[in-house]
């Protein structure tokens, strides 16, 4: 099908390196999918990693930085195709 953009797999740290930094490779492979460049896949298991770093880590005073219903919003957003 060569109307369909390339593809590309995204791993939990890729999706980590696509959102935590604007210099990387995989964020730049966001943008593209942003623009309809690329296609984006990922597993679950990749959003479940990403979740389970930024749940254990962006923490104020023992609380989680950002509410269930922000990373809910945040997953929806992104130009990924979950799988």
């Amino acid at each position: 099908m060569s109307w369909r953009p390339p593809a590309y797999r995204f791993r939990a740290k890729d999706l980590v390196k696509a959102l935590c930094s604007d210099e990387t490779d995989q964020a730049r492979l966001l943008l593209a999918a942003v623009h309809g460049k690329v296609e984006l896949f990922a597993d679950s298991i990749a959003w479940n990693g990403f979740l389970w770093l930024v749940m254990d880590t962006c923490k104020v005073d023992g609380k989680p930085l950002y509410s269930g219903k922000e990373l809910i919003d945040l997953k929806a957003s992104l130009p990924i195709v979950w799988r």
